[in-house]
């Protein structure tokens, strides 16, 4: 390196002689009129890196590391101008010219340089010239021009666009509703509609979903099914049973009130539908309905009650067609058979808790009543 003498105790301008140690002591001393003056501190600064870089590029020379420059020099663009073979002994190298920084290494400034010796001292520097001098500071007050990767570039394109696209949407929040001094006013619009079109009626596209009363009456449905497969196996119609409804839904079945007003095959429904029968009443409206037999009570204990209100008969004595009343177990049933040995044989329904038909023969002691068919 090239000794520089510092500046920081020197004024603001200097003689017009060299300072001393600016030049190296074996270099020739040029002549008075070409040495230069530096006048000021930054003439002094440039000066010395002047001279900082003919080192630099004689140690390149002589060493033959042209790569070590291109290493130094990181973002080298190599431009191809010219061509010199350089001796460097056994070897002779084609250089090219390089440009980094503004800062030109050519050829011919290599081949210039001064050569020595391996294993001696570095040589000598060389005065600048002035055109060196003046790429040097042009090198120093140009900025290099940085790459950019292209992946920043894409993204700054699409941002830009990006904006341009949002500025050109239309601002509808920002219209005015008034068009050539006219306002818009919902009061001048009218719809009229065609007299046709008034009588059009909606028309179902067919789908129906099945509702929740109608899941429940195909369940019923189902039941009363059950029921009557149930009751045609049971041998009552060959037994004599003529009650209307022996397939509908008993009241444990969640069945109602058949049109008699007693609930559908129960004791009480059955008894009422054969008083009608004898009475000649078969279809409806029938002659005796709760209503009119037993008001005060629909409950087969509640039976002899009515009975007695009304003036009906009330006996111990059976006969073919009474009512054999239980009142201690809330059934009632119907006397078919009076036999010669004191027997009866009687017709009931829901004995048991069974809602169906049954027949048994009995002892007429043990009905608590006989109840005689209603008058009137």
């Amino acid at each position: 390196m090239v000794d520089v003498m510092p500046s920081g105790n020197l004024d603001d301008r200097f003689g017009t002689a060299a300072p001393a140690g600016a030049v190296p002591a074996d270099t020739p001393t040029a002549a008075p009129d070409a040495a230069p003056k530096f006048v000021t501190r930054r003439e002094l600064r440039a000066a010395e890196a002047a001279a900082a870089v003919a080192a630099v590029e004689a140690v390149a020379v002589e060493a033959a590391a042209v790569e070590a420059v291109a290493v130094a020099l990181a973002d080298v663009t190599p431009v191809v101008v010219s061509t010199a073979a350089v001796d460097t002994g056994a070897l002779t190298l084609s250089l090219m010219d390089f440009s980094a920084g503004g800062i030109q290494i050519s050829a011919a400034s290599i081949q210039d340089a001064p050569r020595r010796r391996t294993g001696s001292r570095v040589g000598a520097a060389r005065k600048l010239r002035r055109a060196e001098v003046r790429r040097i500071h042009a090198g120093a007050t140009t900025p290099q021009a940085s790459r950019r990767h292209p992946a920043s570039v894409l993204a700054t394109m699409a941002v830009v666009g990006g904006l341009f696209a949002v500025a050109g949407l239309p601002a509808y929040a920002l219209t005015d509703t008034q068009s050539d001094g006219a306002k818009l006013s919902s009061a001048s619009q009218s719809v009229t509609v065609s007299d046709q079109a008034a009588t059009v009626a909606a028309v179902r596209d067919g789908y129906e979903a099945t509702t929740a009363e109608e899941i429940a009456a195909a369940t019923r449905d189902d039941v009363r099914a059950g029921n009557n497969a149930k009751y045609l196996a049971s041998g009552a119609r060959e037994l004599g049973d003529d009650y209307p409804w022996p397939y509908e839904l008993g009241e444990e079945q969640g069945g109602g009130l058949s049109v008699l007003n007693y609930y559908y095959r129960q004791c009480t429904d059955f008894v009422a539908w054969r008083i009608n029968r004898d009475a000649g009443s078969y279809k409806a409206p029938y002659k005796w309905v709760w209503s009119n037999m037993t008001p005060t009570g629909g409950n087969a204990s509640q039976w002899k009650y009515a009975w007695e209100k009304k003036g009906w008969p009330v006996t111990n004595t059976p006969t073919v067609g009474d009512v054999a009343w239980f009142g201690s177990i809330n059934h009632v049933a119907y006397v078919k058979q009076v036999l010669d040995n004191g027997f009866i044989v009687i017709e009931e329904y829901n004995y048991g808790k069974k809602s169906v038909y049954n027949q048994r023969t009995i002892l007429a002691s043990s009905v608590e009543a006989f109840l005689g068919a209603p008058v009137g």
